[in-house]
């Protein structure tokens, strides 16, 4: 399995396999911290703490309702 296709299904809704929108904020929100973290780490690069904060939340909401998905009724 090629790259392009491992973030295909990453992004894939379970239900049709469409492309769910929360899905891909999530993914390009946990990228930009992970970038925030490594740049920071080597760098010496610092981010606003706000603003790092704020995109965690986003990616901890975004995780919090995939996983909220799995365990609903269809």
């Amino acid at each position: 399995m090629n790259l392009l296709s491992g973030l295909r299904s990453m992004i894939a809704d379970g239900a049709d396999g469409s492309v769910s929108s929360k899905r891909v904020i999530t993914v390009m929100a946990t990228s930009l911290v992970g970038l925030a973290f490594i740049l920071n780490l080597f760098a010496g690069m610092t981010v606003d703490k706000n603003m790092y904060d704020s995109m965690m939340m986003i990616v901890i909401a975004g995780m919090g309702t995939t996983v909220v998905e799995k365990f609903a009724k269809k």
